[in-house]
């Protein structure tokens, strides 16, 4: 939570910094630059522990997938549910919710691809998704069931919400929600550049 919190200030911070004029305007290849460097420390972190992703395969066999599956599928069918009801375009609405709450990446990457205010959007829109997934962990497991703060977690299962999912539902899920991140994680870039081809 408190983790959360500073980024929230961080990104408020720059959103009036940058309003105010006090930071300049930067060339937007910077931000593809950045993009570049943390899809190769995201990398580094899958290949160094392989046997992460590989361990709970083995263990559970295919029935592991149909927990980020069902995160993937859920939110894309929400956003194209939602995309019904607001000004913004079908292929927007779905790779904002593509993001799956990987604020930082989703947004660097829909910039490049849609433009600045979709960008934006995508990280007010995944930062949201994270922060409410925080506050909310408890009574989704109460009342939703045990997978529930998992899938709502989205990409984060595997790092911001991962002490409070294993505090909440016991070490036993913790496996779920470090193989759910890794595989949603994966997802992120894949399915907003599918979508921009």
């Amino acid at each position: 939570m408190k983790n959360s919190l500073i980024i929230l200030l961080c990104f408020a911070a720059g959103v009036l910094c940058s309003y105010w004029g006090i930071i300049p305007e930067c060339d937007d290849s910077l931000s593809l630059y950045i993009l570049y460097v943390m899809m190769f420390l995201v990398g580094i972190g899958l290949g160094s522990d392989l046997t992460a992703l590989s361990a709970p395969i083995k263990k559970y066999k295919f029935q592991i997938l149909l927990i980020p599956l069902s995160t993937i599928v859920g939110t894309i069918a929400a956003c194209c549910l939602f995309s019904l009801f607001c000004p913004v375009p079908l292929r927007e609405t779905v790779a904002i919710g593509c993001g799956f709450g990987y604020y930082s990446l989703s947004a660097i990457l829909l910039n490049e691809l849609a433009g600045a205010d979709i960008g934006t959007t995508a990280l007010i829109c995944n930062l949201s998704r994270e922060l409410l997934t925080l506050l909310t962990i408890p009574l989704l497991a109460r009342y939703c069931g045990k997978l529930a703060p998992i899938t709502a977690a989205g990409a984060t299962s595997i790092d911001t919400t991962l002490p409070l999912i294993s505090a909440t539902l016991g070490e036993k899920y913790v496996i779920f929600a470090i193989f759910h991140g890794i595989i949603v994680d994966i997802s992120v870039p894949v399915l907003i550049w599918l979508l921009y081809l």
